[in-house]
Parts: C-alpha cells; structure tokens; sequence
C-alpha cells in the first residue's frame, strides 16, 4: 500500500489506484496519515472537516467517512476505534511524507558532515517526492493548519540542497532555480544570499549587489526591518571579493583535520534566561592566563520541554569564536526516548572530524567500541573544539564522548542531575517565571495580540505553568490564527481536559514530550507516577505516596526521589514533621494521567483480544 501527501490526496494499492471521493475523504485520510499511528480525537477529526461549525450529525458522518476508508483500503490497513477517536495503522506501507522527512534528516546530516556530494543528491531526492503543493484536494481547514508547516519543510529543504550545490561550485547551475525562488520568497534572507553569492561565482557582481539593495526595500516595506547579518555578511563579502573563492570539501586523507560545524542554529526567538546564559557564557570563556584552559565541563538540567537544548544552542553560537577547530553536537536520545548505542554516535563524530568510514572497524569487530574511543580521542586531544551533548541518559553514556585534554569544552543537557561527571558545573533550569513566559509569548504571537488582551494572555500563562515548550506551542497557535481571539484559546487551555490538546502545533507536542519523559522510567517509578497523577492534589509526603500506591515508606520514598532525579516531580519543601513534601509540575501530571490511561487501554484490549 502506498499514500501520497505530497500533492493531491492518494492511496495506491500496487499499480492500482484507490478510487476517494470528495475532499471529507481525502481529509479524514491525511488527517489519520499526519498523526503517524497515534490517535485522533472526534474533536480533532471536526475541526478539521468542518472548522467550528460542525454539523449536528458530525459524529455520525465521520463515522460514515471512516467505513468508507475501511472498505476502500483493505484489510491492509487497520483503521480502528480507539477512544476517544480513530487510528490508522498499515504495516509496511509507503508514506510518501514520512520518507520525504527519512531523506530530509539524512541529507541535513551529510551537510553537517561536509558529505556535500551525499547531501545534495539525498536532498534533491527528497524534494523529488513532492508532486505540486501538499494536500492539494483536503479541506481549507487541515490545509491552513498544515499547510504552512510543510510548505516551510520544502523551503528549508531546497536552502539545504542548494547550500551543498554551492560548495560543490554548481553555481551556474542554481542561478535560474535561486532567481525564481527568491521572486516566489522575497523576504527570505538566506535564498537571497545564495542568489547573491551564485551570480558573483558567475562573474555578475553588479546583479549581486542588486540583489541585495532589492532585497532591503522589500524587507523595509513589508516587514519594517534591516537585513539579518547572513545577507549583511554576504553583502560585505561581495565588496571586499571574498565570495571568489569556493569553499572546499574535506580533505579524504587519513590524518586531516576539519573544523565541523554540527551545532543546528540558534532558536530566532529566544527570549529570557539571562541570567544562565550569562553563567554558561562565563565558564566557557578561555581562561585569564595566555593560551590557559581550564576544565569546562557545564550540565544543563531541567525537566522535559524546559528549554535546555535552546539554551545550549544560544549559548554555543555566542561562543563559537573561542572554539575554532569546530562545534560538535549529538543527540544522545532516539526520538522515542531510548539511549542511542555510543557507537553509533562515536562514529557520526568522527566522520565529522575527518575520519574516513573505511577506517573505522565493522559493525561486528569484537573491540570496535574501544576503537571507536581510540580515534575519537585522538581527534579530540589538544583541539580548541565546543561538544554538544544533548539529552544525555547518564553518566556511563558520558564516558565515552568526553574528550581527553581541557582544551575542549563540553556542554551537556539531560533530564537527569548528573553528578559523577569529573569537573562539571551544573545550571538546573527552572521553568520561566510570569513576566519572561509573557515576554517569550509576546514574541512569538506578536506583541499586539498580547496588548489587546491582556486577561486572555494572563490566562495563557497560568496555563502554560513556565514550560517555554508550551508556552511556544501556544503562540504558534495564536500566530496561525490571527483572527481568532486569544480568549477562544484561553477559555481552552484553563479547562484541564482540553489543554494538552491545545498544546500541540504541527511537531510541537507537549503531551507527547512529556509522556516520552515518563515512558522512559522503569516500571515501579511509572506506576507510582501513574497513582499519584490521578489520586493525589497538591503536595503529598512519601507516607501518603505508600498508602496511595500500597507501597511500604521506604519503597515510595526511594521511587519519589527517583522521579525528582528525572525531573518528573519536584521538591516542594519540609513539612512540620521534616518530612519532605512532593508536588507534579501541573503539565506533568495531565500527561501523566493520559499516559497512565493509554497503557491501562492498550493493556485491556490485549486481554480483550
């Protein structure tokens, strides 16, 4: 079975393709297709048919829509009832979008790799999936919420492929494609720059500066800003001829060095935490004495969706000057939660730096991951380079990934406090307080739809309970809504039943972040999570944890401090007796009752089935 997104509507079994019939069709089955596998609500499914007037009859026509699907896809694919909606899922079925997104990452990877010729065929093969604007025959209510989405995945897309064609001197060849995607997108700066940058590669500066003086009438008319430093910095490089030369692909031998870039940039709307950025700015600053470095270990912790890896990324841009041999970057999570074998991330590291693959041992060598730690410190040793160690797991996982010397700096994010890293600093991030959750929302919504109403966005924030996570899906939302009130979504989010549902925008999903959170601690940890999420209020001691669960003291006590450690529950104080006391982040514990009621769903209808 094969679906397409990617243009109009489609489903194909073979050769043959499946006769749908009306856009509540195509609809119902994108809608299902984009939620890969999870569950969509009736609400959602309504929403997205028929915006906010929906029939009187909408559950019965969705119910219509989907034993239409049924039939007409087959027994290949299991379209089902799940409260408190429906859920696809086909085994080894094509999804075209979800294969655009597999190239997607791997081409990105091979550009942050210097694997230009990889990445620019990966990345044109990705955008050959695309057959005319996504979503072509839906309803005008799924296209406004996704449309957008997947049309910005497109663009970035084609900047990423054209940044690989550039450096492999292709320039001749993208100066028609750039000359219409900068007419298609005249605001955006970085398709401008590589237009500039092509047509002085092709002997044409004075259609390069051009460009460039086009480009700042059009943003000051439109926008009412300057140009951003990437199109200032191209501009002064056309000037001083600094374009003429191309930059060049690693050397292949076996003992170059590059200087690799992995870090992704820098979140554009990054608002607050002055105060850490400062501290992490700080330490990693070389030390006073003449070419001196002293050990720059720096771990970020904080609960799930607090905002570690934005920091982190704020911070490493700000300091990419101190660290000219390069900035490293992994993560060290899957994107289900589970840690990612060392060796895997060893080897993306040093492809990176420069080693060839052919080097390395097989997948099978009995010593390959002592190999792996040889070559990757190495590389490492007496390099001015900054590593990026996101979502770290635990020490053990740490080990291998430090490199040997203090010339190096490493900055680490995780969940969990992280102690038995020899030479750390630790800046536990705290979700934001009122004014700098108002400031972040501001910045993303507009600040105009803050102004004008100012209870609804009061009410937006007590919500969003500091989790700049949250706090940015909801701006997404208000930004892609200008014509709804902010109260609308308001009066949703203060309703604990609606509000994770509300929290979630295109790959924004706060329940589902926080829900990977909790999935990721072992059982007894989860199921005391679980109990506590739904029966207790306020604080709660490890006494009233046991005799909620049915655990003895000193067990619950053990699993409380356990979640505290994972930054799913925090520390709320002592109590009159000394006790400590014990409190759910208000977004942990609504993901944490849906999370506790999924499993008991799933656990029902396997003993049902």
């Amino acid at each position: 079975m094969e679906f397409q997104l990617l243009g109009p509507v489609e489903a194909r079994d073979g050769a043959r393709r499946i006769a749908l019939s009306g856009s509540k069709v195509h609809t119902v089955l994108a809608v299902l297709l984009l939620a890969r596998g999870r569950v969509v609500s009736d609400g959602r499914l309504s929403e997205l048919l028929w915006g906010w007037s929906p029939p009187a009859t909408m559950n019965a026509q969705i119910y219509t829509y989907i034993s239409r699907l049924r039939k007409l896809l087959g027994p290949g694919v299991d379209l089902v009832r799940r409260q408190p909606g429906y859920q696809l899922t086909a085994a080894g079925a094509h999804v075209d979008i979800l294969e655009y997104e597999r190239l997607d990452r791997l081409g990105r990877r091979a550009l942050e790799e210097r694997r230009f010729e990889d990445a620019a065929e990966t990345l044109r093969r990705a955008l050959e999936l695309w057959r005319g604007p996504a979503l072509a025959n839906v309803t005008p209510h799924l296209a406004e919420a996704e449309l957008p989405r997947l049309e910005e995945a497109r663009t970035s897309t084609l900047e990423h492929r054209i940044e690989a064609d550039l450096v492999l001197g292709r320039h001749q060849r993208v100066v028609s494609e750039l000359t219409g995607l900068v007419a298609e997108f005249p605001v955006r700066e970085r398709l401008r720059a590589q237009l500039m940058t092509s047509l002085y590669r092709c002997g044409r500066q004075a259609e390069a500066l051009r460009v460039f003086h086009e480009g700042r009438g059009v943003l000051a008319e439109e926008l009412g800003v300057d140009p951003g430093p990437d199109l200032t910095a191209t501009y002064q490089a056309v000037l001083s001829g600094e374009l003429s030369l191309l930059p060049q692909p690693p050397a292949t031998g076996p003992v170059s060095l590059v200087s690799p870039v992995m870090v992704p940039p820098a979140t554009a709307d990054f608002t607050g935490r002055e105060g850490e950025f400062a501290e992490l700015c700080a330490r990693l600053a070389p030390a006073g004495r003449p070419g001196g470095f002293r050990t720059r270990r720096l771990l970020i912790t904080g609960m799930a969706g607090v905002g570690k890896t934005a920091l982190a990324l704020q911070v490493a841009h700000a300091m990419a000057g101190e660290f000219p041999d390069g900035l490293l970057h992994a993560r060290l999570r899957n994107e289900d939660g589970t840690v990612k074998d060392s060796a895997e991330v060893l080897v993306r590291l040093l492809r990176a730096l420069g080693e060839r693959s052919e080097d390395m041992a097989a997948p099978d060598a009995p010593d390959r991951l002592d190999d792996l730690i040889h070559r990757y410190r190495t590389r490492t040793a007496g390099r001015r380079l900054l590593i990026l160690l996101d979502d770290a797991a635990g020490e053990l996982q740490l080990d291998a990934l430090l490199p040997p010397t203090t010339d190096a700096a490493v900055l680490v994010t995780s969940r969990n406090r992280l102690t038995a890293v020899p030479g750390s600093r630790t800046v536990v991030l705290e979700p934001m307080g009122d004014s700098e959750s108002l400031a972040l929302l501001a910045t993303i919504a507009g600040n105009s739809r803050i102004v004008v109403e100012p209870e609804a966005a009061d009410v937006i924030v007590r919500a969003c309970a500091g989790l700049p996570l949250a706090l940015r899906a909801a701006a997404i939302r208000l930004a892609a809504r200008p014509h709804r009130p902010a109260a609308r979504l308001a009066r949703r989010l203060a309703d604990p039943a609606l509000r994770l549902g509300e929290l979630r925008t295109g790959d924004l999903d706060v329940g589902r972040v926080l829900g990977s959170a909790l999935g990721a601690r072992p059982h007894g940890e989860r199921h005391l999570a679980g109990v506590l999420a739904s029966a207790a209020g306020g604080t709660f001691t490890a006494a009233e944890a046991a005799g909620e669960a049915g655990l003895s003291e000193d067990t619950a006590e053990e699993l409380l401090e356990r979640l505290v450690e994972g930054a799913l529950l925090e520390m709320a104080g002592i109590d009159a007796e000394g006790c400590p006391r014990y409190r759910f982040h208000e977004l942990v514990r609504l993901a944490t009752v849906t999370e506790t009621a999924g499993r008991t769903a799933d656990r029902r209808l396997t003993a049902a089935g």
